[in-house]
């Protein structure tokens, strides 16, 4: 259709319109609905004001509930606004039927209902969702749609889309099947995004499965139905999936070239959670020198959260073909060591008993085990030169850094009990010999 074509059909359409209203307005009928659409839109807003506290009294939860039906009844209490328009157009089509029984016609408000339709999808579009996704679905497909339906022109508007076909190669489709193509898989993705959110949740609230099952539950719940949301989408816009085929094909060369390290991480992510080496919640360390508590297993990477706050993304495939240390494997024991020294001057036989009693009263070291594995060791190390070296050997639960900065605690306990004791902590000590370089007077 060229530029005087398109001109001349909008020059139509606008004449048809002055014509209709010009019936309308000349028309006791038409008249007569008016009054009808008035009548419905005041009754309308008479039933909302008085029912819509009841339904919001009802429909509002105990605070602080959060069950499968509270959580119901928040969703069904979104839609509240939604009550005048829809009171309207019901009250409205009540009225069609009424005219058109009396009068043989109902133009007018026939018209009216589709307004408050109209009215319906803004409200849904700009008060009610919250999904940035459906958002703009709705403000850029709905809404023309609407309003389209509103004027009476969306039958021929879709008309002209199903005739406007592009090609692209051996293939051809129409401007509306696109838009139902958009519009369809934008719905259907986002069920699955949210279905997924609500089933991952679910199976991580699971706290007798453990967290490398619960991870990989997750993902292949989350790979099955964003595989069902696919064929479900090919299925209802009639694709058939032989039609693939290439493109398949394409993708099989993409993986073995291009995409062979996407592919890798995917494997190794699946070998971590099968195996459950490395898991959410453990420490580890890599040899690259990565250093984290795991937080978030992806397909592709794993997400260490330093204890300083920074994320650190490590490729999944890093955890299989690199050296990898597991501090924690969640929350188990593990030992460390805090050295010291004591003056020569002492009695070094005293040393370990009095170390071991006043470590062992710290209340985050363990003690006990299989024939006192557990209990605080103090050993001698050895000679140094400005003192006798010992250490202090404990057994906590986590790791020693960040929040929980246990060998500082340590130490303290140590210096007190030295000082208890009367135990010298040395300091360096140097014998600083002076000769006289002169040569002896003859």
């Amino acid at each position: 259709m060229d530029q005087s074509q398109l001109l001349e059909t909008i020059r139509s359409y606008a004449l048809q319109g002055v014509d209709l209203a010009k019936g309308w307005l000349l028309s006791p009928a038409a008249w007569t609905q008016f009054a009808l659409l008035l009548v419905a839109y005041v009754a309308a807003l008479y039933l909302t004001k008085r029912f819509r506290p009841l339904i919001e009294k009802y429909l509002s939860p105990p605070e602080g509930q959060d069950s499968a039906f509270a959580k119901a009844r928040r969703f069904l209490l979104m839609f509240a606004p939604l009550l005048l328009p829809l009171v309207a157009y019901g009250l409205t089509g009540i009225g069609e039927s009424v005219t058109r029984s009396l009068f043989g016609s109902g133009e007018v408000i026939a018209f009216g209902k589709r307004v408050f339709m109209l009215l319906a999808a803004r409200i849904l579009v700009r008060e009610i969702i919250e999904d940035p996704l459906l958002r703009v679905l709705g403000r850029y497909f709905l809404l023309p749609v609407a309003a389209l339906y509103a004027v009476g022109l969306l039958d021929d508007v879709m008309a002209w889309l199903d005739a406007t076909v592009l090609p692209l190669g051996n293939l051809s489709f129409s401007l509306l099947f696109l838009i139902r193509f958009v519009i369809v898989g934008g719905a259907i993705f986002w069920l699955g995004r949210w279905s997924n959110d609500q089933s991952s949740a679910f199976i991580k609230s699971q706290q007798e499965m453990r967290p490398a099952m619960r991870e990989l539950a997750a993902k292949a719940t989350e790979i099955a139905i964003f595989g069902v949301a696919f064929l479900l989408v090919m299925n209802i816009m009639g694709i058939s999936l032989t039609s693939l085929a290439v493109l398949t094909g394409a993708i099989g060369v993409g993986l073995g070239f291009g995409l062979q390290k996407i592919a890798s991480n995917f494997i190794s992510g699946i070998i971590l959670l099968l195996e459950g080496q490395a898991t959410v919640g453990d420490y580890v360390e890599l040899d690259g020198g990565e250093a984290g508590t795991i937080v978030k297993m992806t397909a592709r990477a794993a997400i260490l959260e330093t204890y300083d706050g920074k994320w650190i993304v490590v490729p999944n495939e890093d955890f299989i073909t690199t050296r990898v240390v597991n501090y924690s494997d969640s929350g188990s024991a593990n030992r460390y060591e805090a050295p010291f020294s004591v003056s020569y001057d002492t009695d070094i036989n005293r040393v370990p008993g009095i170390i071991e009693e006043a470590v062992g009263k710290l209340d985050f070291v363990l003690s006990g085990g299989e024939g006192g594995a557990l209990d605080p060791d103090c050993e001698l190390r050895g000679f140094g030169d400005s003192g006798v070296d010992f250490a202090v050997e404990f057994w906590v639960n986590g790791i020693d850094d960040g929040k929980n900065k246990f060998t500082p605690r340590v130490l303290f306990a140590i210096w007190n009990a030295l000082k208890a004791h009367d135990i010298e902590i040395p300091y360096p000590h140097r014998v600083v010999e002076l000769r006289d370089q002169r040569a002896p007077e003859a």
